[in-house]
């Protein structure tokens, strides 16, 4: 059996269902199955599985793994549906599958710029936005990045890009395909990523550091569209709240490899 998967579209209709056991939360049968028309209406639960993250998702869009397929599955599994994975190569990608009904269910950080068309849980993971610069570079903090002058490579329509659009009031924004590409390509004065891989891009190339302080916080969330009914969000809230509190979260970021430092929260 094997998981639908796709770059930019599904390349199958082929689905697994979930092999992790329901938990303490399944809703009762009368209850399940209104969710069921509401969040999985084909039948199956079709997840948006962004593979540009690497602290979220793994492997190949044959075989993807990650905290977020995991989610995808144990959330499947407690409505007693199938699950289809929908592999995208970037977090735009995967938004766009949920925002025209090819998806049911998304993994994104919250932003207000996406809050308008997807109803977000609380997060389940915080992880950092950092800048990589020259290593001869004069800029030591994010508050020197935003100057005259500075240019930063983002990737196009991640959670960092829609942030420092919103913020940055005198450095530009570059966009590419990936952040860091575009700042060595270009060579910009500044590159924004997520600090695990910047990390390790960085120790590969020995003419760029990192500023160690954070530029934002990013809040990675299970979202869905707006319109569902608000029975399936409060589903979706306590379902990430449980998993968060029983150790499903952190046990899922250990097995991908990731540091159960970034668990979340308990939402307020």
């Amino acid at each position: 059996m094997t998981d639908a998967h796709s770059a930019d579209v599904p390349a199958s209709a082929d689905v697994l269902a979930s092999a992790a056991a329901p938990q303490a939360s399944v809703p009762p049968a009368s209850a399940r199955a209104a969710l069921v028309a509401d969040l999985a209406p084909t039948g199956a639960l079709r997840a948006s599985i962004n593979l540009g993250n690497p602290v979220l998702a793994q492997g190949t869009p044959d075989a993807p793994a990650g905290i977020t397929v995991d989610l995808a599955r144990e959330i499947g599994a407690r409505l007693g549906v199938p699950v289809e994975l929908l592999c995208f190569d970037a977090a735009r990608r995967s938004y766009e599958a949920m925002a025209t009904g090819r998806a049911d269910l998304c993994f994104l950080a919250v932003d207000p710029a996406r809050e308008a068309e997807v109803a977000f849980t609380a997060p389940y993971v915080v992880i950092e936005g950092v800048y990589a610069v020259p290593r001869d570079s004069a800029l030591r903090t994010p508050a020197d990045v935003d100057a005259p002058g500075v240019r930063v490579g983002v990737k196009a329509g991640s959670a960092y890009d829609l942030h420092l659009t919103r913020t940055l009031r005198h450095a530009t924004v570059v966009r590419g395909a990936e952040g860091v590409d575009t700042f060595a390509e270009q060579k910009l004065e500044a590159g924004a990523g997520i600090r695990q891989p910047m990390t390790a891009y960085a120790a590969a190339h020995p003419e760029v550091r990192l500023l160690d302080e954070r530029f934002m916080e990013i809040r990675q969330a299970v979202g869905t569209t707006a319109g569902r009914a608000p029975e399936t969000v409060a589903f979706l809230r306590a379902t990430v709240e449980e998993l968060k509190a029983n150790g499903f979260v952190t046990a899922a970021l250990r097995r991908a490899g990731q540091s159960p430092d970034l668990l979340a929260p308990p939402a307020a």
